[in-house]
């Protein structure tokens, strides 16, 4: 079964922060990475693509000119067969899951980031997911990424609390 590792807002380098172990476990073990933008620099990009598996990426608010000139600001991600769209804002949480759904007609679910607020919603068989962040939870509780499974043609989300 075709599992991918989510993160978002990492942005790095800053203060000293650093990806979680436990996180970079989860990334090297996926069958695909997913990162919601806010990476800060094109180095934590570049750590991010020596991983292993293959990176889909956007561009974040916070990011430097060297990244925003090479990541779009959307993107799909496709694992086994699932159509999962990619943004990094996306914009006031009142109606968030019917724009996401429009500008995404033909995904099953939409991955963002901004927020640092980790978030699954689902309605009629649409879904979109925050992860959080793994190294800026701001106020949460704690550091955050995300895990997607794709079973039989579903993508079940999960969100993975962190230590830090």
């Amino acid at each position: 079964m075709p599992l991918a590792a989510i993160i978002s807002d990492t942005h790095l380098p800053r203060r000293g922060r650093q990806i979680p172990t436990a996180c970079w476990r989860r990334l090297r073990g996926a069958d695909l990475i997913i990162h919601a933008g806010d990476f800060s620099t094109l180095d934590v990009l570049e750590q991010l693509r020596g991983t292993g598996p293959p990176l889909v990426a956007v561009r974040g608010n916070v990011d430097d000119s060297a990244l925003r000139a090479l990541l779009p600001a959307r993107a799909q991600a496709t694992l086994d067969g699932v159509h999962i769209g990619v943004t990094h804002d996306a914009g006031a949480a009142r109606g968030r899951l019917a724009r996401l759904r429009k500008l995404f007609p033909e995904c099953a679910a939409v991955v963002y980031g901004h927020s640092h607020i980790p978030l699954h919603e689902e309605r009629e068989g649409f879904q979109i997911f925050n992860p959080g962040s793994p190294t800026d939870r701001r106020r949460q509780p704690r550091h955050t990424m995300g895990m997607a499974l794709v079973q039989r043609g579903c993508v079940t989300f999960r969100i993975i609390a962190l230590d830090a």
